[in-house]
């Protein structure tokens, strides 16, 4: 039986676990640097999932202009299939979500769990960008997700130049 998650904001003192839990989830993980530096960002929201004071999940989402770019979601590899990721994303679209608010993000074309997750949040494909992970030139499924009216992302629309500015590979 699982305790109840935790939903609070990342700090600095968490990486230790948050890079276990990358290295473990990707096969190219991001650095201590670049977790410092999306940490260090004020307009972000970077969340910590806990069980029992242990991190369990992570999310990074950044600010550019006026989209919301979803960096990094990951779960420890031995509690996936546990809402752990969704109740992340939940989180994150109840604090950000406004009318009109923009997110988009990068998935393998092979993670179909990730991709029927997001969908389920409002995402939508609007293209892929080819080769995009180095480590077997596997390409991104690029999603996108608007807001509309206050709806949780089921207005989406995927503006032409969003989609023109986002297929570049």
């Amino acid at each position: 039986m699982s305790t109840q998650l935790e939903i609070r904001r990342l700090t600095y003192a968490d990486l230790p676990q948050v890079i276990a839990i990358e290295r473990r989830a990707f096969p190219t993980p991001w650095s201590l640097a670049m977790f410092v530096l999306e940490l260090s960002k004020p307009s972000g929201i970077c969340l910590a999932g806990l069980r029992d004071g242990r991190i369990v999940g992570y999310l990074i989402c950044s600010r550019y202009d006026t989209v919301w770019h979803l960096m990094n979601v990951a779960v420890d590899d031995r509690l996936r299939r546990e809402g752990i990721a969704t109740s992340l994303l939940s989180h994150l679209f109840e604090r950000a979500d406004e009318p009109g608010e923009q997110y988009t993000l990068e998935v393998r074309t092979s993670n179909a769990p990730a991709i029927a997750l997001y969908e389920r949040f409002g995402f939508r494909s609007a293209g892929l960008r080819r080769g995009y992970y180095h480590d077997n030139k596997e390409d991104a499924v690029i999603m996108w997700r608007v807001v509309e009216d206050g709806a949780s992302g089921d207005g989406w629309v995927a503006p032409a130049q969003q989609v023109a500015r986002g297929s570049t590979a």
